[in-house]
């Protein structure tokens, strides 16, 4: 039971907006994403993803796997080397709040 309810209160907490980026300095930020995937985060090449309204925590996600070598795209890992993890946060807040 005490696994369960520590399991209950990390998920609360990650969830909380307390963890949320910010938004406007993302969107400062995300102007070189713009160049690929869209000044408003939907891409006009069909073989660069949309990133507007994904879930922020997935963005997140996937900008540090980029720059940690985990997911390998010679690209991304460029674009996202000289970001700290708040930018990368950020962004992430930024494109999930479009629609």
């Amino acid at each position: 039971m005490k696994k369960l309810t520590l399991a209950l209160a990390a998920t609360v907490m990650m969830a909380s907006p307390a963890f949320a980026g910010d938004a406007a300095a993302g969107k400062a930020k995300s102007m070189m994403c713009g160049a690929c995937h869209g000044a408003a985060g939907i891409s006009a090449v069909p073989t660069y993803p949309n990133l507007a309204g994904q879930k922020e925590a997935y963005l997140a996600k996937q900008l540090k796997d980029f720059k940690s070598g985990k997911r390998n795209d010679p690209t991304m890992k460029g674009m996202v080397m000289a970001l700290s993890d708040a930018d990368m946060d950020n962004i992430a807040a930024y494109y999930a709040g479009l629609k």
